[in-house]
């Protein structure tokens, strides 16, 4: 599956989530003397011409959003399109510009290949931004580094047009599913807790489809670039083999009929034809999944059970 843009470089109806109503995170950085010290001039989404004095040393990642976005400010787990400018903040050199053509870059936020300071300072950020952020040497790196490692290093500043911005999980509908299919509980953040039922798996050798929330989107077309969040389970012993919840962000990925498919048939039968906004649910048989191929986590000959968020296409 893609990668995206990183460091530069049944308790009630079944697949009804367990729902609850948080305020929306404030922002993880503000502005300062280094992020309002950079000007920007330029039309959105095309690579902006970009001043500022030398050098520039914040102590901590701030962020100045120049052109007003509309909605929600941007959070952890969600995946944005960008173009992007990059500068050495102590000494001005241009680093590289990115994603202002017909194929912004994506970007997760929060993800594990994402530099700290772009996740902080894009929180002050919505669809549609302009912002400028300048982070300290020691933040821009992925989660799970040491910044001690990284100190004493040059700051950067990087200008965000923030073109396109993906919900963390599907916001559809709930819908009623059919006895017999495995059960789906939703915890607040969306991620999927799954029981699949005791005995042998269905027999049948097409994958068979559940909407468990109906999105309100455009449809899935075979060839789409997809956003989505999923989790899959082995029916043998209901366990997770594979889940992009496990980095807490979406992934991105091409559904076909055809070789050029990144999934296996039957997720990507499960997604073709679905409107954004859904989570669908869907039993693969061998014939349509790995089939006699096994894994370290999928034994030959399995059936699997998908969850799968759709967010958005591009």
């Amino acid at each position: 599956m893609r990668s995206s843009l990183a460091l530069i470089a049944t308790a009630g109806l079944v697949a009804v989530a367990l729902s609850g109503c948080a305020a929306a995170p404030a922002p993880q950085a503000s502005a300062g003397d280094s992020s309002d010290a950079v000007t920007v001039s330029g039309k959105f989404g095309e690579a902006p011409k970009v001043d500022f004095p030398t050098p520039l040393s914040p102590g901590e990642t701030q962020c100045t959003e120049v052109i007003a976005g509309e909605g929600e400010l941007l959070q952890e787990g969600q995946l944005v399109l960008l173009g992007a400018s990059f500068f050495n903040g102590t000494t001005g050199e241009e680093l590289r510009a990115i994603g202002y053509d017909d194929q912004p870059a994506p970007l997760a936020l929060g993800g594990e290949k994402t530099a700290i300071a772009f996740t902080k300072g894009l929180s002050c950020a919505r669809e549609g931004s302009r912002v400028v952020i300048v982070a300290p040497s020691e933040e821009i790196i992925p989660p799970g580094e040491d910044p001690e490692s990284a100190k004493g290093g040059d700051s950067i500043v990087a200008v965000f047009d923030v073109q396109r911005a993906f919900p963390g999980h599907a916001n559809g509908t709930p819908q009623l599913t059919r006895d017999g299919f495995p059960a789906v509980v939703l915890a607040p953040d969306g991620r999927p807790g799954i029981t699949v039922p005791k005995g042998d798996p269905p027999t049948k050798k097409e994958s068979e489809v559940e909407v468990l929330k109906r999105g309100a989107g455009g449809v899935v077309e075979d060839g789409d670039t997809v956003v989505a969040q999923y989790t899959g389970v082995t029916w043998a012993d209901g366990k997770v083999f594979d889940s992009s919840w496990k980095s807490g962000t979406p992934v991105t990925f091409t559904v076909g009929t055809g070789e050029e498919s990144q999934v296996v048939p039957g997720f990507a039968k499960a997604i073709i034809g679905q409107k954004v906004g859904s989570q669908v649910a869907v039993i693969v048989p061998p014939s349509e999944g790995y089939g006699d191929q096994a894994s370290e986590k999928i034994p030959a000959g399995s059936t699997l059970f998908y969850v799968i968020d759709i967010l958005g296409t591009y």
